[in-house]
């Protein structure tokens, strides 16, 4: 049994084709996905005949961590749920390949936005009688568990949030100080923003030679991670796959720097240039978030509306939260929070080496282009993929979504020297095997290309745009 953390730097990925019987937005068969997964095992050297498509990866005895793409209960556009999160049946098909090991216990969890209703996305996703059925037959299997500490509403325009749900003894904080990517961009303007959140409370979290992660322990303590993307285009970050789905093993959001205040030409990344309008609507949205009381909720909340409205007239369509590939802060946020999934130990230290055994099985039967994450429209892609790495997951990925990957800077970013790093090999040793041939994974997808319709603020970095000067 392989159990050596190096392989965590394995370039090598694999991908099957996975036919759905029923051409709609959430048709998968639960069949061709479980015999997808077992052929990817098998392509990648995981499974053993014995223990399964795992059996290789899973040591006797070893803490087992599934984490879905559960980003909210429903879609705020017209697509419904297939593009939107991971599909039952690709965790159902995880579930149980783990179970098929000597493993301790096997968990589900994530940390979806805060006002997502956990409870109702289980019901949209459809697990719930299979969840209960399966724990009652197999008590290693500990169910779904909600990683967010911080849940809310927005009661006439006031943010109402039931704080501490889950104790501060659940998670482990690290604090990665001059070594995090944020801190090249950080300065004392406690410029730091994730939409909807009050600033002061980021501003103690992320400051110069500060950069804190409020981090699950259940993630700390697994022995193996088992990274379950739903491939979609991001508003924010271009791409949403293995690297940006690890956002989710985070307690509070505001903990995560999604962009910076201000435009380009003001030392900001929210939106291009300067903007008198946008610099308004952001001191009125601090206000709005800043605020307790609904009276004064009500007026900021109007005044916000009526702010966007101008905008819309002005033909503006990529707002003041970073929404363009100009933003320089969320893929920061994401890599770190990649270098502790890896390197994290108990104790909230960073040890040298891997502390445990991640991989990534990216859910690309039914994909989402336009405004993901929150409104993606459905394509189907009609794969499965894998791999051992997120930075060569997530080449993949970008060009399946139509991307020059060196152009979108979470998966560029993953490839480069720091310590703790992320990929210990190049972009060009990554290499595709599977349906659809072998080598260089841009040989492999020539003559696969799929229309893809990319975010507003992301179309210079798809691969057809010769604008764009890597």
């Amino acid at each position: 049994m392989s159990t050596d953390l190096n392989s965590n730097f394995d370039p090598r990925l694999a991908l099957v084709e996975v036919p759905s019987p029923v051409p709609a937005h959430d048709a998968y068969d639960e069949t061709q996905v479980v015999r997808g997964l077992e052929r990817l095992a098998v392509e990648l050297e995981w499974s053993d005949p014995v223990s399964g498509p795992f059996g290789r990866l899973i040591p006797s005895g070893a803490r087992v961590l599934i984490k879905p793409n559960f980003v909210l209960h429903y879609n705020q556009g017209s697509g419904g749920m297939g593009p939107m999160i991971t599909h039952s049946s690709v965790i159902k098909a995880a579930v149980k390949a783990a179970l098929q090991t000597d493993a301790a216990e096997v968990l589900v969890g994530d940390a979806p936005i805060q006002s997502c209703h956990f409870t109702k996305l289980l019901e949209a996703a459809g697990i719930n009688e299979w969840t209960h059925e399966l724990m009652n037959s197999d008590p290693r299997f500990k169910g779904f568990k909600d990683f967010r500490r911080t849940t809310c509403e927005y009661v006439n325009g006031v943010r109402v949030a039931e704080e501490n749900i889950l104790p501060e003894e659940a998670f482990e904080l690290f604090d990665l100080g001059n070594e995090s990517l944020l801190e090249p961009i950080t300065d004392a303007s406690e410029a730091f923003r994730v939409t909807c959140y009050d600033p002061r409370v980021m501003a103690r979290t992320h400051a110069p030679g500060i950069h804190r992660y409020l981090v699950a322990k259940d993630v700390i303590e697994a022995d193996v991670v088992i990274n379950l993307p739903k491939l979609k285009t991001h508003k924010k970050a271009g791409v949403t796959c293995a690297l940006k789905n690890l956002i989710g093993i985070n307690g509070n959001k505001e903990y995560l720097p999604h962009h910076r205040l201000g435009g380009s030409d003001l030392g900001g990344d929210c939106y291009p240039g300067q903007n008198k309008v946008k610099r308004v609507l952001e001191f009125v949205t601090d206000q709005q978030n800043l605020t307790t009381s609904q009276v004064a909720g009500r007026v900021w909340s109007g005044v916000a509306t009526q702010l966007n409205r101008a905008l819309n007239v002005m033909g503006d369509s990529l707002g003041i939260e970073g929404s363009w590939s100009g933003n320089d802060t969320i893929w920061r946020t994401g890599l770190d929070l990649n270098r502790i999934i890896l390197y994290g130990q108990l104790g909230g230290t960073m040890a040298e080496v891997p502390q445990r055994r991640v991989i990534h099985l990216v859910d690309a039967i039914i994909a989402g282009q336009g405004d993901g994450p929150l409104a993606p429209d459905p394509v189907t892609l009609g794969v499965l993929f894998a791999g051992s790495n997120a930075a060569a997951v997530d080449w993949l990925g970008a060009q399946l979504l139509g991307y020059d990957p060196q152009r979108i800077s979470i998966v560029r970013g993953a490839f480069e020297q720091f310590k703790w790093p992320i990929a210990t090999f190049k972009s060009q040793d990554v290499l595709l095997s599977g349906d659809w041939g072998t080598g260089e994974v841009s040989n492999v997808l020539a003559g696969k290309k799929v229309e893809i319709v990319h975010p507003v603020g992301w179309r210079d970095a798809a691969r057809n745009n010769d604008k764009h000067t890597a």
